[in-house]
């Protein structure tokens, strides 16, 4: 993993101002009452991901490169949890 500077200007519980309100969209495995899943907000240069469960998560932000990556390695099975 690549080190690199972090943003000092960024704060998870302030960064929703970051996105547009209406482009949250949850995945379509989330379940009817919430579910243990999250809600993503892709804009032009960013990807914001929050908790579905919480009205008042955190946004956690990435680049568009490295949100690709993130997909890819669940994609691939790499944050698999090991059979028992």
């Amino acid at each position: 993993m690549v080190d690199y500077a972090g943003n000092g200007d960024y704060d998870p519980s302030t960064a929703v101002s970051l996105f547009d309100p209406g482009n949250w969209r949850k995945s379509f495995a989330s379940e009817p009452n919430g579910g243990n899943c999250v809600e993503v907000n892709l804009a032009e240069d960013k990807v914001g991901v929050r908790d579905t469960k919480l009205s008042q998560s955190p946004v956690f932000v990435f680049g568009h490169s490295e949100w690709q990556a993130f997909l890819t390695a669940v994609k691939a099975g790499q944050f698999d949890l090991p059979q028992r």
